[in-house]
Order: structure tokens, then C-alpha cells, then sequence
């Protein structure tokens, strides 16, 4: 986590924007759902492509989909079937924030990822 003793919020912003990068990864946890939290017992974990997840804020709230890549470079995720219309009509996708979606199912792929959730 990027720690910033100031409580501006410009100041804020900036420590996020100017975070190095083996710092972004903590900008990109997002809460796991109940189900999850009572199976894995931890609240939150980092987002990877092919977790699905749940919007929660904004005007794609409700909508659930498989997270298509993360942008560790500005702390978001792409989420399938979350875009909005461009002025042409054509269809793009929408980056969210981790912090408003919550994880409904894990990619589990990963074996060093499900070593760590079991509890190392």
C-alpha cells in the first residue's frame, strides 16, 4: 500500500499516480464476496484475468463478467460486458476500479495463487 502521512487529497492522489510499480499491485485488491471470505478466510485479494466480479458503483452497477486484462499502470480492470457507446455508435470498454466490484469467483489456474489462499 502507498502510504502518504498527509490527509490532502492531492496529495493522496499524487502518492497513487506516482506509486512505483511493485507498489500497484496493492492498488489493484478488491473484496472477495461473503461465500469466499467465510471459505478462504481474508476479506480482499489482487484481481487477475479471469476472476469474475461483480460492479457495484456506477452506472454499470449490478452487472457481473469475467475481468478481460488489468491496467496496473492506472489501478483498473477491463470487466466483460462493461462498456460505454463512443459518439460513432461503436462499443468500448469501460475500466472500473477494483475497489468498486467484488470478486464472485477466482481464477485459480495459478497454483502459487492457491497455495497462498490455503494458507501457505
Amino acid at each position: 500500500m502507498v502510504r502518504v502521512i498527509s490527509s490532502q487529497p492531492r496529495k493522496q492522489r499524487k502518492a497513487r499516480y506516482n506509486a512505483p510499480h511493485h507498489m500497484r499491485g496493492s492498488l489493484l485488491h478488491a473484496a472477495l464476496s461473503k461465500e469466499l471470505q467465510g471459505k478462504y478466510k481474508r476479506r480482499s485479494i489482487r484481481v487477475i484475468k479471469g476472476d469474475t466480479v461483480k460492479v457495484l458503483r456506477g452506472d454499470h452497477a449490478g452487472s457481473s463478467g469475467l475481468v478481460d486484462f488489468v491496467i496496473t499502470k492506472d489501478a483498473r480492470i477491463v470487466v466483460d460486458g462493461v462498456s460505454v457507446k463512443k459518439a460513432d455508435g461503436t462499443e468500448v470498454p469501460r475500466p472500473v476500479d477494483p475497489s468498486n466490484v467484488v470478486i464472485t469467483d477466482l481464477n485459480l489456474e495459478d497454483k502459487k495463487r492457491e497455495q497462498k489462499l490455503s494458507g501457505e
